[in-house]
């Protein structure tokens, strides 16, 4: 059985308090935030506190927190030499506290707190700086059912860099995209196909190969129809940032 406390009440953290209660050997002793009215819904599943001096021992201290928090918490913590973790995909490892055993805990994926999430589906990116306790943290994500990625802190920052350009920059591609068929009455539910195939495409094509499209066709007509149709500047520039990026990857355009 591993005993965890659980720091933080965002996304992430109820994530992982929700799949940690559903695996056997494992227990969340304790669930610790500094506004306690966040964690009120769950006073009557598990011990809560507001109360740094009040943590119990426990063999892992997980932080889902935010970035800037992460340093100056770990530093509060009234112990030493205890497993201490944070979730963050950018925050190197000597972000947390040297008095502490250090490690990483990163589950790769976007967390909403209203969304239902598949835990087998969401890979842990694990870092740390001593063997036994990576195992601890990879046999920990096998308790849950997630793949697990032994990472270094460079090739997390850049794999967090890359799921902003895959989701994040995605999403608001996404919102555009609303924007732009609302504009004439059109319905942005008949795009959803559309965006599943996208996606089920890079699964097995690299992204390379699945690209389509007038701008990789060189489509001079059809792009100047659209820059045409966008009625918002800002939503030109980034038709053309875009369509250049493509153009330059498939050789349409020089660099």
């Amino acid at each position: 059985m591993i005993s965890i406390v659980v720091l933080g009440a965002g996304n992430v953290a109820t994530h992982l308090y929700k799949v940690f209660c559903k695996t056997p050997n494992v227990s969340v002793i304790q669930w610790y935030n500094r506004n306690l009215s966040a964690l009120k819904p769950y006073k009557n599943e598990v011990a809560i506190t507001d109360d740094l001096n009040q943590l119990k021992e426990a063999d892992l201290y997980i932080l889902a927190v935010s970035d800037d928090a992460i340093k100056p918490l770990t530093s509060q913590l009234p112990f030493e030499n205890r497993l201490v973790v944070h979730t963050s995909g950018c925050m190197g490892l000597y972000d947390i506290d040297q008095k502490h055993k250090r490690g990483v805990f990163y589950p790769l994926q976007t967390f909403s707190k209203t969304a239902e999430l598949d835990f087998a589906n969401i890979p842990i990116c694990i870092e740390a700086l001593k063997s036994e306790d990576y195992h601890v943290l990879k046999n920990l994500a096998i308790a849950i059912g997630s793949p697990t990625k032994k990472v270094n802190t460079d090739q997390r920052k850049v794999l967090h860099l890359a799921a902003v350009f895959v989701n994040n920059f995605t999403n608001q591609l996404y919102r555009i995209a609303h924007e732009i068929t609302e504009s004439e009455g059109a319905e942005f539910d008949t795009l959803k196909p559309l965006i599943l195939e996208t996606a089920k495409k890079v699964q097995h094509l690299s992204p390379y190969m699945a690209q389509t499209g007038p701008a990789k066709r060189n489509d001079k007509k059809t792009l100047k129809k659209h820059l045409k149709l966008l009625k918002d500047q800002h939503h030109k520039d980034i038709y053309n940032l875009l369509t250049t990026s493509i153009q330059r990857t498939h050789g349409r355009k020089k660099l």
